[in-house]
């Protein structure tokens, strides 16, 4: 019995040796780095293999010895001989203030741009210093992807040329100055999603990027005196988030002529600009603003919008909400959201809604769709709002309202009271609550 079992365990070891070498690469490049090294003591044929695998990637342990760990980074670099190299990634972590002295990265990346890397990712959270992005990743021909996060410096003094890098993500990193932002963004003519997370700016930042269709902004942006913002002229732009933008000088999308969806959260207080008007050509907009605190557009059209998603949470929200649907004539669906953020609403919502002097034309042809998560019936402007859109929302289809918790007597009570409002306007809506 003991030799059938040695014989079927040696069996499945060389069944799984034998595959080709590029089906065994493909295997190991799913695995951690440090599992794939390890594979060296399993036999002859595995000793070297971890050398040809396309995709690395190293973390530094909780307690481990960083200088330990930056010999063994720049040791396995070394002995790497893949002709490509798919993607490095590098995280570092460390709270002493002597870290930066052990770290290599200059020399990583250089390994890397020699490996002809396509994905390059360096997440650095170093004791208050920060390293120097190494200026040879900005003349690698081959890289696609570049992610760059916390505790990286990067210097740009004058427009390189990446003409094969697509995306580009900058989070909580450092730039010695607005040129150096500029002139990175500026260098990458066939960038498509750019990521710019917590980075401080004195100035406006002009992003010109016409081959751009995915761009994330978010982070607070310096004082109110000195506050800086964003233009950005991207005629490919279809998906756009901004979030926490406060005291910002300006927040401007131009040439956004194919926007398909548009997320803007916590802007607040944009001088001089109105960002809801940039967005008029957007097919979807999710809306989670103040009209107390940002400019509304008082003539802008929204032709293009089919699909309309709003928090609730914001005081006199529904002004937004009546405006939005007065200039938003081909509207389909409407979502409206309280995000159950603060249990205590009523100090954050208060006022009174005031229905439209006319029937805006999305709800008397188009509307086909109303949804609201977390419906608080009991709330009177709520009620009001809710069967506003209901009397006068004559095409629609279907209704769908999620509460919190309440009786049996109450939730029929909200049905009976929703659907002899819905049954005068609507023949054919249905009403659903979850």
């Amino acid at each position: 019995m003991e030799q059938c079992l040695r014989i079927r365990v040696v069996m499945g070891l060389d069944r799984i040796s034998e595959f080709p070498e590029e089906l065994l690469l493909k295997i190991l490049s799913f695995l951690p780095t440090k599992d794939v090294i390890a594979t060296t003591v399993l036999s002859k044929r595995w000793r070297s293999l971890w050398k040809l695998v396309p995709k690395l990637e190293f973390e530094s342990e909780n307690e481990e010895d960083i200088a330990k760990f930056a010999e063994k980074v720049g040791r396995c670099l070394l002995s790497h001989k893949a002709p490509v190299l798919e993607s490095l990634h590098l995280k570092v972590t460390d709270e002493h203030e002597e870290t930066i002295c052990g770290i290599n990265v200059g020399l990583w990346v250089g390994i890397a741009v020699a490996r002809h890397v396509r994905e390059l990712v360096l997440d650095l959270s170093l004791f208050k210093n920060s390293l120097r992005f190494p200026t040879v990743a900005l003349f690698c021909d081959t890289l696609e992807a570049l992610k760059l996060k916390y505790s990286v410096l990067v210097d740009v003094p004058s427009p390189v040329y990446m003409k094969s890098l697509r995306t580009l993500h900058l989070d909580s990193v450092k730039f010695k100055d607005n040129d150096s932002i500029h002139n990175f963004i500026s260098s990458c003519p066939n960038l498509e999603d750019l990521l710019i997370h917590r980075v401080t700016l004195k100035k406006v930042l002009i992003i010109e990027a016409p081959s751009l269709k995915r761009l994330s902004i978010s982070g607070k942006i310096g004082g109110k005196e000195e506050a800086g913002g964003y233009v950005i002229s991207a005629r490919s732009l279809k998906y756009l988030n901004i979030r926490r933008l406060y005291n910002c000088r300006c927040c401007l999308i131009e040439n956004a002529r194919v926007l398909v969806k548009a997320t803007v959260s916590n802007v607040s207080y944009i001088v001089n600009e109105n960002i809801l008007g940039s967005l008029k050509l957007a097919r979807r907009l999710s809306l989670d603003l103040s009209p107390l605190e940002i400019k509304c557009p008082t003539r802008t059209r929204f032709y293009n919008l089919v699909y309309l998603e709003m928090s609730t949470i914001e005081a006199e929200w529904w002004n937004l909400l009546k405006l939005m649907l007065e200039s938003s004539p081909q509207l389909q669906v409407l979502k409206l959201i309280d995000p159950g953020k603060d249990a205590s609403k009523d100090d954050e919502v208060s006022g009174q809604w005031s229905e439209p002097k006319y029937i805006p034309e999305c709800l008397s042809c188009y509307l086909e769709t109303f949804v609201w998560i977390r419906y608080d019936w009991e709330r009177e402007e709520e009620k009001e709002v809710a069967k506003y859109i209901l009397r006068n929302a004559t095409f629609l289809k279907k209704a769908t309202f999620s509460t919190r918790p309440v009786e049996h007597q109450k939730s029929l009570q909200m049905l009976n009271e929703l659907n002899s409002v819905v049954s005068s306007a609507s023949n054919s809506c249905h009403i659903l609550f979850e």
